[in-house]
């Protein structure tokens, strides 16, 4: 059995065939399902995840193998097809009750919101996924540690059970009949990322559906009242690091203003949503409507061109990061994470039409034209970059022009853009 990286990385590929499908198929059915701005900042979001899940591995597997190895109840073979069915089952169920605590407790809600807050639906939205979800994720499966589930098991059966969940994330999928009352699906997943009063917070499964009908949390979804997407406080950016962080910054800010010790603490662990009463009073929030229109900042035709072709090349490196990672020594990894995530909120910034997307952008079309002789120095390195070390200064000089075309192009629209 391959390792889950392995998997992962020969998966990426699949993803966006599939997405590639999707398109066509929505083109075909005359349906509009993508939008190019949201699309980039979903993806955007699961390329940060793969990064920051790097740097997590103490955390997602260091605790795992440890409790494996000194606290674990048995020793169960890593060669029996038995063990691995009820491996996958098992992690099923522990990411059910993951799953429905991150919409029942505040800070677990503030790492899982990430996934929810595209106002589509599509499988872009599968790949949407928070970079703090590690923080605290890993303690929902330590009953597997403690069960004796082996290390590689339990790593291979969790990116089952994530790439599983990837076509799910669909709109142009029907009901399935029998498949939906066993399985999560399509229809079934639909409803959970809905934000309709009937809608909210059902179907957590997975893979299986089945745990959601024996706790009570299952909803159908019906032909008469469709599915409103996204989140009922709205992002309303494409700033990948404000997706992270908005709602732990609410919970911040409620609890520093709250007067009681008690509510202080109650904001992490109550239900999302929840404010105490003296800090709603003093610092109200917009009430929801179901029915408000899109986040969609105007740009140029000629800034979408620009973004899409800095994105592409954004997602290569992102795909080489992944490769060498384990070959880089600390500082090297940070710095070329670094590099990725400042691509990744420069875009966001000029899909917003903001000016400080220019500020952030010109530099970093500079850093990218010297990026080969940067990395010229670092042990092991032998990635895409190092066979493109000719063309990537090029491709960076040649966006200029188009990115200051680009600008003008965005400014020049009837309604202005946002400073």
């Amino acid at each position: 059995m391959p390792s889950a990286e392995t998997i992962m990385l020969f998966a990426i590929p699949m993803f966006f065939v599939l997405i590639g499908v999707e398109l066509l198929a929505a083109r075909l059915m005359r349906r509009c399902v993508y939008r190019l701005n949201d699309a980039i900042n979903s993806i955007g979001l699961g390329v940060l995840s793969q990064v920051v899940g790097v740097f997590s591995k103490l955390l997602t597997v260091g605790i795992y193998a440890w409790v494996v190895e000194r606290v674990a109840l048995f020793d169960l073979p890593s060669d029996c097809v038995w063990v691995w069915l009820g491996a996958l089952l098992l992690y099923d169920f522990c990411y059910y009750w993951l799953h429905r605590c991150g919409h029942e407790v505040g800070i677990l809600w503030a790492a899982h919101v990430v996934h929810h807050q595209s106002e589509r639906y599509n499988l872009s939205t599968a790949l949407r996924q928070s970079g703090s979800g590690v923080l605290l994720g890993w303690i929902f499966y330590l009953p597997m540690a403690l069960l004796g589930v082996p290390v590689e098991i339990f790593a291979v059966v969790a990116v089952i059970d994530l790439l599983y969940q990837y076509w799910i994330h669909t709109e142009l999928v029907p009901k399935l009949g029998w498949f939906d009352r066993v399985f999560a699906s399509p229809s079934n997943h639909r409803v959970h990322h809905a934000v309709n009063d009937r809608y909210l917070d059902r179907n957590y499964g997975g893979i299986f559906i089945l745990w959601d009908r024996l706790f009570g949390t299952f909803a159908e979804e019906r032909d008469d009242e469709p599915v409103v997407y996204g989140t009922r406080a709205p992002l309303r950016s494409w700033n990948p690091l404000w997706a992270n962080v908005e709602v732990y910054w609410a919970l911040v800010k409620d609890a520093w203003h709250a007067r009681r010790w008690r509510d202080k603490l109650r904001v992490w662990i109550a239900p999302p949503g929840w404010r105490p009463a003296d800090v709603a009073e003093r610092f109200p929030k917009p009430a929801f409507d179901i029915a408000r229109a899109e986040y969609d900042p105007p740009v140029s035709t000629t800034m979408r061109v620009y973004a899409f072709a800095q994105f592409l090349l954004l997602l290569a490196l992102g795909v080489d990061f992944l490769g060498i990672a384990a070959r880089l020594d600390a500082l090297q990894a940070l710095a070329y994470a670094g590099m990725l995530l400042w691509g990744l909120v420069a875009l966001g910034a000029l899909l917003e039409g903001r000016a400080r997307g220019m500020r952030v952008e010109l530099p970093r079309l500079a850093m990218l034209a010297a990026w080969p002789w940067l990395v010229a120095g670092w042990s092991g390195y032998a990635g895409f970059v190092d066979a493109l070390s000719i063309a990537l200064p090029f491709l960076a000089v040649a966006s200029l022009p188009i990115l200051l075309l680009a600008w003008r192009d965005t400014r020049a629209l009837p309604v202005a853009s946002p400073l």
